[in-house]
């Protein structure tokens, strides 16, 4: 099995629109009136949610207008957020396909399907031509990369020359073996966490200018306090532990362990084409 398969085969639920789906009219959600916030539980899969997508978007300084292409989109929550609060036309890529038949759905469900759009690819193969989008992005993916040098050339070689592209992923930070299972691995078989200048010699190599870095640390360990918080009340019924499957709980443990012992951080890094 090549890696590409392995990944692929670690994000496949299986039933997984049916479980979104439930847990929504569980939680109270009319499912003919739903607003993309609504989503948000389930589909921001990457450290920080919704809060952290915010953020990025800040440091991304994105338009209306413009035509973002989203790496690793997972169920797509990303995209649509784009899409409807920074009126942007987003396109979305992801490795399992069953991410991507779930993102189509929901995109549908919220309205959006005029706006966003999924198909089923690899990032080391993106099927777009040159100067396709004004910016590139992608939250919590390159973990499953080995070949970043490549991913970044593909970002590059789909960008207008003034494009800007920006990466929020979980990054090495300091020497030791890193617990698994995680949220992105099962082993270190698909598990390729790279140091930040590592990202940074790469991007500059595919012709990017780097232009901000920011750890994000203290800010995932935050948003963890908060959601030990909120688990102490009972699990909602919406949640990251539907995607992530009967060993969510060690996958976030795992996480958290590697966290607190500062061998990975989320960081991210906004570069242009230089």
């Amino acid at each position: 099995m090549s890696v590409e398969d392995a990944v692929a085969q670690h994000y496949t639920h299986g039933s997984l629109e049916r479980e979104i789906l439930e847990a929504l009219v569980a939680s109270g959600k009319d499912l003919e009136r739903l607003r993309p916030g609504d989503l948000a539980p389930a589909d921001e899969f990457h450290l920080g949610g919704r809060q952290a997508t915010i953020d990025f978007a800040e440091e991304l300084t994105v338009k209306p207008g413009m035509r973002l292409l989203d790496l690793g989109s997972g169920l797509g929550g990303a995209a649509r957020f784009f899409a409807h609060e920074r009126g942007c036309r987003v396109t979305g890529i992801d490795l399992t396909a069953e991410y991507v038949a779930v993102a189509r759905r929901l995109a549908q469900l919220v309205g959006l399907a005029e706006t966003v759009s999924y198909r089923q690819g690899s990032v080391l193969d993106l099927p777009f031509a040159p100067g396709s989008f004004d910016g590139v992005y992608m939250l919590h993916v390159g973990m499953n990369i080995e070949d970043k040098g490549r991913l970044f050339s593909q970002a590059r070689r789909v960008l207008v020359p003034s494009g800007v592209f920006g990466i929020y992923d979980v990054m090495r930070t300091g020497p030791g073996d890193l617990s698994y299972p995680v949220p992105w691995a099962s082993n270190d078989r698909t598990s390729f966490v790279a140091e930040p200048a590592v990202y940074r010699r790469l991007l500059e190599g595919a012709g990017f200018e780097v232009l901000n870095e920011r750890n994000r640390r203290e800010f995932a360990l935050e948003s963890f306090r908060q959601m030990q918080a909120k688990a102490a009340t009972g699990v909602p019924a919406l949640g990251l532990h539907i995607l992530m499957g009967s060993d969510a709980r060690a996958k976030v443990a795992n996480m958290l362990d590697n966290l607190r012992r500062g061998l990975i951080a989320p960081t991210e890094i906004i570069c242009r084409v230089a």
